[in-house]
């Protein structure tokens, strides 16, 4: 398993479509992914639990993957988060 803090780069933060976008990067994988911000830990392949968080731009998260892929997992995530 790894972690990963990670600040959200997304002018928009993640609406609608940005979350969509990042369920797909995710769902490419294997293993499984999670963001957390505070208390809340979410599925980052799911759509409506990344949507519950309502994430803003400038908020840091905390990225996690455990898997086979996991390592793929992460850098794909972290360059959709991070190159917008």
């Amino acid at each position: 398993m790894i972690r990963k803090p990670v600040t959200i780069n997304l002018s928009t933060g993640l609406e609608a479509r940005p979350v969509a976008q990042l369920v797909q990067v995710a769902s490419r994988y294997n293993s499984e992914v999670y963001v957390e911000i505070g208390r809340k830990k979410v599925n980052a392949k799911s759509i409506m639990g990344m949507m519950t968080l309502g994430l803003d731009a400038g908020e840091e998260i905390t990225l996690s993957a455990n898997g086979e892929d996991e390592e793929a997992a992460m850098d794909s995530i972290v360059n959709y988060l991070c190159s917008q």
